[in-house]
């Protein structure tokens, strides 16, 4: 019994620092593309795309995503010290895996690709893959001993 609290305990202190710095991370990540959308929607999106938005349309469009990605970022700095923000995890795990899909239908199909383009979809493989290791490793709730 005691072997097996000290191994819930294991498990927890090593659960939390890798979801911790997940979305720590992500938090950097998306806050400072976000502000950087915002302010200076057109260089972004040349950057990432490989051509600036032709309309006033297309620049409110994209700084509405940079707020959105502002937001994205203080969701997650606001969680990080939470153990168990597994819906935030989640959340975040359809965000990248919807960026990857529509980044890769865009380059494939349309040719649309910046300098930033393969980064950005490298990032967000890497963060997806991330999330969904955090979702997959069990709670540490599931292995304690019932009382």
């Amino acid at each position: 019994m005691c072997l097996r609290q000290n191994q819930t305990a294991v498990m927890s202190k090593n659960k939390v620092p890798y979801r911790r710095a997940l979305l720590s991370i992500t938090a950097v990540v998306e806050a400072t593309t976000g502000l950087a959308v915002l302010l200076a929607p057109s260089l972004l999106v040349e950057a990432l795309l490989g051509a600036p938005p032709d309309m006033p349309v297309g620049v409110t469009v994209t700084r509405v995503a940079g707020g959105a990605l502002l937001a994205l970022g203080l969701a997650c700095w606001s969680a990080r010290s939470n153990a168990t923000a597994n819906g935030l995890v989640a959340s975040m795990l359809l965000y990248n895996l919807s960026t990857i899909t529509v980044l890769l239908l865009a380059g494939t199909r349309h040719g649309i690709a910046g300098t930033a383009f393969w980064p950005v979809v490298v990032v967000h493989t890497v963060l997806a893959t991330w999330c969904l290791a955090c979702l997959v490793v069990r709670s540490p709730r599931a292995h304690a001993p019932p009382r």
